[in-house]
């Protein structure tokens, strides 16, 4: 029986990293095995991992000198960063430069890194529309990300870079619908008409096994994926339909989002204007056919909201205010 080859994977017990690993550990296949990456081997979801089949071991973005041990006899490894830990740019880039640099010095075959588009492609940062924030970006966790992308190929890893979107897991945690005064749930992006590229996290997983299945097909290139692209009026009323009670769509302008003064204010409210100011050229990106053709399960809103609507009424039940 031949040897599983081992996909080292950052952030396994976070969104992305965590749906690649259920997607190894679930393939028939059996091809590939996992090797957990985690500040805490003895927090809960670590634990959950290594029950599941996984090797979970220790490492720390933030400490270079663990990275290597963790790539060590991988063929593979999933590189992802967390810029909503520290929502700091310049952290999230040295994040990266560590894991380029321990990926090239492993000698891996094949390496997926997630990252995103440089949105001052769009919107320069000399552009008034939104405000620049950290000094030089518009969408910091965008921009550092892309800024990122050449670290690996500087590195001499064998890279895919694996452009993701939003999550539609956010409607459960960070961006969840809030209670109105009247106590109706309102999602309240400022996206106008706009279309938002959504994902389920299990697809990012899914799509990433299936770029590792490609072998060195798609090192070089970028692959940038969606589940869907709706508008937000369109998801409330499906988002009504699942949970069983009015959820409204109630756009503010950004600058009245980057106002509300949470942490990230800023931030989400320059994303949310990405994505609409600069829907055209993002949604004509993630070509749904193509992502489906690498991952035929790919999920649709609805199957996602159909799967998770009793997480959703749980979740929103509980906060009273989303």
């Amino acid at each position: 029986m031949a040897q599983k080859k081992i996909i080292t994977v950052f952030g396994a017990t976070g969104s992305q990293g965590g749906g690649l690993a259920r997607a190894i550990l679930a393939d028939p296949s059996g091809e590939f095995a996992v090797r957990a990456v985690t500040r805490d081997p003895d927090a809960d979801r670590a634990k959950a991992l290594a029950r599941a089949g996984a090797e979970v071991v220790r490492a720390d973005m933030d400490d270079p000198g663990t990275l290597g041990p963790a790539l060590e006899g991988a063929y593979g490894a999933y590189l992802v960063t967390n810029f909503w830990e520290h929502m700091s740019a310049e952290r999230e880039k040295a994040q990266a430069a560590a894991l380029a640099t321990a990926t090239g010095h492993a000698g891996l075959q094949h390496a997926v890194w997630s990252t995103l588009e440089d949105t001052r492609e769009c919107i320069p940062l000399d552009d008034d529309r939104m405000p620049t924030l950290q000094g030089s970006y518009k969408v910091p966790h965008f921009d550092g990300k892309a800024e990122a992308d050449h670290y690996f190929t500087d590195a001499g890893a064998p890279t895919t870079f694996l452009r993701t979107t939003f999550y539609w897991e956010n409607l459960i945690g960070a961006f969840a619908p809030h209670r109105g005064a009247d106590g109706t749930l309102q999602i309240i992006f400022p996206m106008g008409t706009h279309r938002l590229s959504g994902i389920a996290v299990d697809d990012i997983g899914k799509t990433a096994l299936a770029v590792f299945k490609r072998g060195t097909d798609l090192i070089g290139a970028t692959v940038s994926i969606a589940g869907e692209h709706l508008r937000l009026a369109d998801m409330a009323e499906a988002l009504t339909e699942a949970v069983g009670e009015p959820v409204k769509y109630l756009p503010p302008t950004p600058d009245a989002f980057r106002a509300l003064g949470f942490p990230g204010a800023d931030e989400g409210g320059n994303m949310f204007q990405y994505y609409a100011d600069c829907e055209e050229r993002f949604t004509a990106a993630r070509d749904l056919a193509a992502v489906r053709e690498l991952n035929p399960e790919l999920q649709t809103f609805a199957t996602w909201l159909a799967a998770h609507r009793d997480e959703l009424r749980a979740a929103w039940s509980a906060s009273g205010s989303g």
